[in-house]
């Protein structure tokens, strides 16, 4: 099949006949000028006229469209946005759900029965260890105290008396004036009466322990909840509920799990010192505090397939506070000197694999085929497949394919690779 003639050569053969058609209207009208014998009719010569000035205006209008057809298959630039592949440290995060959990929590109870006579705290206040909080009606176990020391001071008296008879009956067993039995006697006596004295003496340490118990003091250093009992309420060792609640803020713990894949990776890197964890808002764009890994649990959750671990905060301006729920980032390693690019920059094939539009010196893409080695935050690190100081598309490359001309930073202001991973 023949292949058809191109358009400029069709509108050349058009401009040729038409100029054609024109000379030999003009060569009869000049023939009839001179020979009048031919009769030519002025309608005749209007219509080949007519006809001559249509061809010439379509011979025109073909010329232009034929320019502008050329004008229209010359490839135009796709505007993009780029950004240039960069070698720098980056640190390798670990991100996990997290709450917070107070260090220690103490719910203080009173360990004898008695009125409450002075409460020395406010709620919301900070304590220190030792600080005295509450203080129960002592006077019935001052009595106690009174009452047991006067039992120990008659039983040391009778204790006294029995160990002089017992003395004068040592010498007198032996002469023979008193008999054995009345020795041993005597003798009994005086340990049971030693025996007596001890328990006195037991009875008034018990005394003064619930004297002691009778000023509540606080166990640890931190803030005091919400007041649960007034001054003049009864209280008793046997009651279930607190009398307060102290939870220490300083230091406090974050509990957050990891995948459990990942777990033997992180048990290495403990081993060459003690691993930093961020803690970062619910919305993970706003970093709260910085601590350290303190230890992983000793099982995993097999309904999720997680591990928990534990990192401990200084928390000096209390930007953490217990049950607050956090995202905690594992701080595990830093790649020296690695590639990294915007994320947005990294596409994928239909057969999974990964490849990005390197932008050239004469402003065209080619494609190339990389292998990320991970992806944090809006920053990917690259195995193989870039150098630092390549150009890649970062947006735009819907319209992209290997050879297109483009005009970098027309499109959307570009992304240079300077983010830190999870900030």
């Amino acid at each position: 099949m023949a292949a058809n003639p191109p358009q400029s050569a069709l509108w050349e053969n058009v401009d040729r006949a038409s100029l054609g058609l024109f000379l030999d209207t003009r060569l009869i009208t000049q023939k009839g000028s001179m020979n009048r014998r031919n009769h030519c009719s002025p309608l005749k010569l209007c219509t080949a006229l007519l006809f001559t000035a249509a061809l010439v205006i379509l011979c025109g209008c073909g010329n232009a469209n034929s320019k502008s057809a050329q004008a229209s298959n010359t490839p135009q630039a796709i505007p993009v946005a780029v950004a240039t592949a960069e070698k720098k440290d980056v640190p390798v995060f670990l991100e996990g759900l997290g709450s917070v959990q107070a260090y220690n929590t103490v719910s203080l109870k009173s360990r004898v029965d008695g009125q409450i006579v002075q409460i020395n705290f406010k709620e919301g206040q900070f304590v220190k260890q030792g600080d005295l909080l509450i203080v129960i009606d002592p006077r019935p176990y001052q009595v106690q105290l009174e009452q047991a020391q006067a039992a120990l001071a008659r039983d040391l008296a009778q204790q006294k008396n029995a160990q002089l008879d017992y003395d004068r009956y040592q010498g007198l067993v032996k002469d023979g004036v008193i008999a054995q039995q009345q020795f041993d006697t005597q003798k009994a006596l005086v340990n049971q009466l030693e025996g007596t004295v001890q328990t006195d003496q037991a009875a008034i340490d018990n005394a003064k322990l619930q004297l002691v118990y009778t000023r509540i003091t606080s166990p640890v250093s931190g803030r005091i909840g919400l007041r649960l009992v007034d001054i003049g309420n009864m209280v008793h060792a046997a009651d279930t509920n607190p009398l307060l609640v102290i939870t220490q803020l300083q230091p406090i713990a974050v509990v957050f799990t990891l995948p459990e894949d990942v777990l033997p990776n992180v048990a290495k890197h403990m081993k060459s010192g003690a691993l930093t964890v961020e803690a970062y808002s619910r919305d993970d764009s706003t970093k709260i505090a910085t601590g350290k890994l303190l230890t992983i649990d000793n099982q995993i959750d097999q309904t999720t397939g997680t591990g928990k671990l534990k990192a401990i905060f200084d928390n000096p301006d209390n930007a953490l506070w217990p049950n607050q729920f956090v995202n905690a980032h594992l701080l595990l390693e830093t790649r020296k000197d690695a590639i990294v690019v915007p994320a947005a920059a990294i596409q994928r094939g239909p057969q999974g694999g990964a490849f990005t539009y390197v932008v050239k010196s004469d402003k065209t893409v080619e494609v190339r085929q990389v292998k990320v080695a991970f992806t944090q935050a809006n920053i990917s690190a690259i195995d193989s497949g870039l150098v630092a100081g390549d150009i890649v598309v970062t947006d735009g490359q819907d319209k992209l394919q290997g050879g297109s001309r483009v005009e970098p930073g027309t499109g959307k202001p570009s992304q240079q690779a300077t983010g830190t991973p999870g900030q």
